[in-house]
């Protein structure tokens, strides 16, 4: 089980998510990093060999469900491919259809297959033969409200075809989608729709790195206008990006990914999310990536702090583990330093705090509700070199969501997380 805010999951690399939600539960899909060898993929490029699915009914709380697909189970993909690039699932009629691309055998580009289930969490059956007629990357399927189903692709342009109802075959020609930008890389589509305008959302390098973009259309085909900006390129440097809006509970939502856990690295991606909203004219508010993320936390979860909504200039994050970075961070605090988390949920009777610290020479802190600064305690914390637990009894916490605020008033205090009892 992930316990994570941004990035989404902790112990493995993911990129290109894709969410859906199926029987009210969110699904994501996303491809799944790991490190090339010499004798496993090509050293310094993207290496997939297989699919994961996770889910979550809470947004904070994500459930990995295991392998779903991999490369050696897919008769008519090159076994030692690698491949496995950015997928999709969709529901039709009881069956998960779920959709991905990778290299062919003894024939040079990408096809792009279908693997059929009766859950959205596999195990996932792979169709002997690709999809014909299509050759490209980063498939995403739309099933409008009249029923009929169109498929979307990269491969030097964005291409979408009508799928036949059975969702393995092509029901239409393969089409160029018009009018978006000619110049720099495209791909990576997904389309949704919303209040009767469609959105063609994708990648696209304008600069130097990719950022995400839409354009917005009366029909699933289009055409297409290119409208703005979804999000901006990554501020240190990471190449991809790759994305994906749902609807969950009322609220949109933005699925990106981001290389938090391979900083020195962007080929081992981490996916992420954060809210995402409208203009009234319908355009999408260009979203701001944040560590929190989505979610609202238990007070009673391990809080980690260094995913937060905001800090003071010269707090830091670091890793625990340079050397292991799936062990995570911990944020460092001088005097006068603070960190914010948002969205935490206290319930009744709370008295009681853990704090996983370290300060070797001691330090005073205050932890307070951030939207009212009415103090929950003023604590000092004892001297030590290592992580260790430090325990604090409080007077009774009022119950009720609240964002709270870490502020070291003297010395300095390295914060692993913080839990309520």
């Amino acid at each position: 089980m992930a316990k994570a805010q941004n990035p989404l999951v902790l112990d493995q690399y993911t990129a290109d998510p894709t969410a859906r939600v199926f029987n009210g539960k969110l699904y994501v899909y996303p491809s799944h990093d790991i490190l090339c060898t010499e004798d496993k993929g090509r050293v310094g490029w993207f290496c997939m060999e297989d699919y994961h699915v996770f889910s979550s009914d809470n947004l904070t709380a994500w459930k990995d469900h295991g392998e779903i697909l991999n490369q050696t189970e897919v008769a008519w993909a090159d076994p030692s491919g690698y491949s496995m690039w950015a997928p999709d699932c969709v529901e039709r009629d009881g069956k998960y259809y779920f959709y991905f691309p990778t290299k062919p055998k003894d024939e040079k580009g990408f096809k792009i297959g279908v693997a059929i289930s009766d859950s959205p969490e596999g195990p996932f059956v792979p169709q002997q033969e690709p999809i014909a007629g299509v050759n490209g990357i980063d498939p995403n399927v739309f099933i409008d409200s009249d029923g009929q189903a169109y498929l979307y692709w990269s491969g030097g342009n964005i291409f979408v075809a009508k799928l036949k109802p059975n969702m393995t075959e092509l029901a239409s020609e393969p089409e160029v989608i018009a009018n978006l930008p000619q110049e720099g890389l495209k791909e990576g589509p997904f389309v949704f729709k919303r209040n009767d305008q469609y959105y063609l959302t994708y990648p696209h390098v304008a600069n130097k790195t990719e950022r995400l973009e839409y354009a917005m259309g009366p029909s699933p085909m289009g055409p297409f206008t290119v409208t703005g900006v979804i999000m901006d390129e990554s501020p240190t440097g990471c190449w991809t990006n790759h994305q994906s809006i749902v609807n969950f509970k009322d609220q949109w939502y933005l699925f990106y990914h981001h290389n938090d856990l391979s900083p020195d690295f962007d080929k081992n991606r981490s996916i992420r999310a954060d809210s995402l909203s409208f203009n009234n004219d319908g355009t999408i508010v260009k979203v701001q990536p944040t560590l929190r993320g989505i979610g609202i936390n238990e007070a009673t979860e391990m809080l980690q702090i260094d995913r937060y909504s905001s800090k003071s200039d010269s707090a830091t994050v670091q890793f625990n583990n340079p050397e292991a970075p799936f062990q995570g961070w911990h944020a460092v605090l001088n005097a006068g330093d603070f960190i914010k988390y948002n969205q935490v949920n206290f319930e009744d009777k709370l008295s009681q705090l853990l704090l996983n610290v370290k300060t070797k020479e001691g330090a005073e802190i205050e932890i307070s509700f951030a939207n009212s600064d009415e103090s929950i305690a003023k604590l000092t914390l004892a001297n030590s070199t290592d992580f260790n637990i430090q325990d604090f009894e409080l007077d009774t916490i009022k119950s009720g969501i609240h964002d709270i605020k870490v502020q070291v008033t003297s010395g300095t205090a390295t914060i692993d997380w913080i839990q309520f009892k």
